[in-house]
């Protein structure tokens, strides 16, 4: 991937987390949760993707949790909207990735979790993040799991 791009339609305080990532790993690695509703401090990776119709390099910073193999578990909730994430749809366009864990950067492949893995990862992250279960009673999609395997 090329030059990354923090998209400006970002809220200030989502571009200012990527900021701070990107420039100290380690102090960009934990989000204060309060802000989206959760409680306390929680880990964030950073993940880029490329975007499907700009083919421009697209970061975001993501809650996750180790998914079990080696992988990670990020949740396409988009807050409980109708619609996926933009950076969803780009991973589904183009599942290669690039991920950044604190300050560990790899080349990743992206894939939507299922069937009993699904369950185990979904539980995992709302125990983690609670919101994500009031996200999902307030839209009529299945909102995906995603897992980033290291390619």
């Amino acid at each position: 991937m090329t030059e990354i791009n923090i998209p400006e339609s970002l809220p200030a305080w989502i571009r200012e987390h990527v900021a701070l990532y990107l420039a100290d790993g380690e102090a960009g690695h934990l989000w204060d949760a309060s802000l989206g509703g959760g409680k306390g401090m929680l880990t964030t990776l950073l993940l880029t993707t490329v975007g499907r119709k700009s083919g421009k390099s697209l970061i975001l910073p993501l809650i996750y949790r180790p998914s079990g193999d080696g992988g990670y578990c990020v949740i396409a909730s988009k807050g409980g909207a109708p619609q996926h994430p933009a950076w969803y749809l780009n991973l589904r366009a183009n599942p290669k990735v690039e991920v950044q864990v604190a300050r560990d950067k790899f080349k990743a492949v992206a894939r939507v979790a299922e069937g009993d893995e699904r369950a185990r990862l979904w539980q995992a992250m709302v125990d983690y993040f609670a919101p994500y279960a009031d996200y999902q009673a307030a839209t009529e999609r299945r909102i995906p799991v995603v897992v980033l395997e290291p390619a």
